[in-house]
């Protein structure tokens, strides 16, 4: 079985490449977005740092086991190109996953952005590997359709 498991999950969005990325700089637009943050808005949050700056925290914890509890660290930072985040997963299992968000100027007015997530996966985790990314990865396509829909109605 797999070690490391990786999933990616791409969409194209009708506005400029500095435009998107100056909204996924700032992990806290994630609670518009992303189907996790979004599945307990009641969820206690804290953070340290400046949102959108390399070293920014942003620590949940929700009674919702598929929420659980953790903390998100922006790793780096490369303007209108990658977003790295360092996600420490507590409870319901302890992780630690990586994630990304990869952007790319399709032309001066579309991006396509990609949604990367990689972990690793012991035994005997790995073994339900396949149905964890399948779960995962329909989670992180609604989360980008999500972003699209949020970003295309601001004007």
């Amino acid at each position: 079985m797999a070690k490391k498991m990786i999933i990616e999950k791409s969409v194209t969005i009708n506005k400029p490449v500095n435009e998107v990325f100056d909204y996924l700089k700032i992990t806290r637009n994630q609670e518009e977005f992303s189907v996790w943050n979004m599945k307990d808005p009641g969820k206690n949050t804290s953070s340290r740092g400046t949102d959108g700056t390399v070293g920014f925290i942003y620590t949940w914890d929700s009674k919702d086991k598929s929420v659980g509890a953790g903390s998100q660290e922006i790793k780096q930072i490369t303007d209108n190109e990658i977003i790295v985040y360092e996600v420490r997963f507590e409870r319901p299992m302890k992780n630690v996953a990586e994630t990304k968000f990869i952007l790319k100027s399709v032309s001066e007015s579309r991006t396509e952005v990609t949604w990367s997530f990689s972990g690793p996966t012991k035994f005997p985790m790995s073994l339900f590997s396949p149905i964890f990314k399948r779960m995962l990865g329909k989670d992180i396509l609604t989360g980008l359709e999500n972003l699209r829909n949020r970003l295309e109605k601001k004007t």
